[in-house]
């Protein structure tokens, strides 16, 4: 069922290898009995999609995109709890429930939440950079949240990479007493710090930017470092009696700073890799792990265990102290999402999170 008239052709970024990004015009994805097709209104750009774009992991051609939020324009045969004019946004990964992994609670492991069930067209990779997204049923069932009124499209799209954060905060389990150093104030930096400060820990941020703490204070980030001028190391261990942070958190992306946060923390401290996503060769003291006691670990993407309650706080954040809208600096219409990708990839002093809305170009 649709409401109104679909075409069958759209615009969309098209992936066609390595730094190679067209706007095209492709086919609307046709849905199937159980499965949704969202009119995308909002899509925030995601590192882990400029990583894909810029070292050809994955297989070309391809529409990437999947932090999205937009209307439902068409339901498949059997669909139950949503309708068309929903308002929704989307996890493009869901688990199984059931296997292994899922026993132990390390969902992203799970082979079901590694197949992509969200798709604009060829290979199944998020599709969010479109003007229309297939959903498929395994990730309708369990994975479509509704938007309440009032919340835009925008502060939705952010529910995704909250759940990412809010888990590896879970995962860290700070206490009231401790100390937390966030190295990197981009937009995920600021949520990891914002996510850690409600727990009641002391938090230090780390950016090279001033204007990124500006930001970073409107959400109560009020200890920062400037990591051009100062020294993260020693403050880290001035603003706790000289043991070092409790947890240290590296929200930077790449290998060069994981010595840092190793000796900001404590003997004992826990170190969480947030960023490093891309495999490779890291240098890592053994003698601080073994006989420093730290705890190196690492969280990747959503849990679904948590998905109500970080939406929740996403929809009740909005126009309050949790107003995600403020981390966007940039919005682009999908005929300029070659530039957006060009601006996310090159992040400088103005630049936090980038947009790309479809909306900007319909009449």
């Amino acid at each position: 069922m649709a409401n109104g008239s679909i075409p069958t052709e759209m615009r969309a970024a098209v992936y066609r290898g390595i730094n190679d990004v067209r706007v095209e015009t492709v086919p609307v994805p046709e849905i199937g009995p159980g499965e949704v097709l969202i009119r995308v209104a909002a899509c925030g750009i995601c590192g882990t999609d400029l990583k894909k774009i810029h070292t050809g992991s994955h297989s070309a051609p391809r529409i990437f995109g999947h932090e999205t939020a937009g209307t439902i324009a068409a339901v498949g045969e059997g669909i139950q709890g949503f309708a068309v004019g929903d308002r929704v946004m989307v996890f493009h990964h869901i688990p199984c429930g059931e296997c292994y992994y899922c026993r132990k609670k390390t969902f992203a492991q799970c082979a079901v939440y590694k197949r992509v069930g969200c798709t604009a067209g060829f290979e199944a990779s998020g599709g969010g950079f479109a003007e229309y997204v297939r959903v498929m049923d395994w990730i309708v069932r369990r994975g479509l949240v509704k938007i309440p009124d009032g919340v835009p499209f925008e502060q939705a799209a952010f529910v995704e990479p909250v759940n990412t954060c809010y888990k590896a905060i879970r995962n860290l389990a700070l206490a009231p007493d401790e100390t937390v150093l966030v190295i990197g104030q981009g937009p995920i930096g600021i949520l990891l710090a914002a996510l850690a400060a409600r727990t009641g820990a002391r938090v230090l941020t780390s950016d090279l930017f001033p204007e990124r703490h500006r930001i970073a204070a409107t959400y109560g980030l009020n200890r920062p470092i400037d990591a051009g001028r100062q020294d993260v190391v020693r403050l880290a261990h001035d603003a706790s009696d000289g043991r070092g942070a409790d947890a240290a958190i590296l929200a930077v992306s790449g290998n060069a700073l994981i010595k840092t946060a190793m000796d900001a923390a404590r003997p004992g401290g826990r170190i969480l890799l947030f960023a490093a996503t891309q495999h490779g060769e890291a240098i890592v003291d053994p003698a601080a792990i073994c006989m420093d006691e730290k705890s190196l670990v690492g969280s990747y993407s959503a849990s679904e265990e948590i998905q109500d309650e970080a939406a929740q706080l996403v929809f009740d954040g909005y126009g309050k102290g949790f107003d995600l809208t403020r981390l966007i600096s940039h919005r682009y219409s999908l005929e300029d999402s070659v530039e957006a990708i060009h601006v996310a990839s090159n992040p400088g002093p103005g630049s936090m999170k980038i947009f790309i809305e479809p909306e900007l170009n319909r009449n």
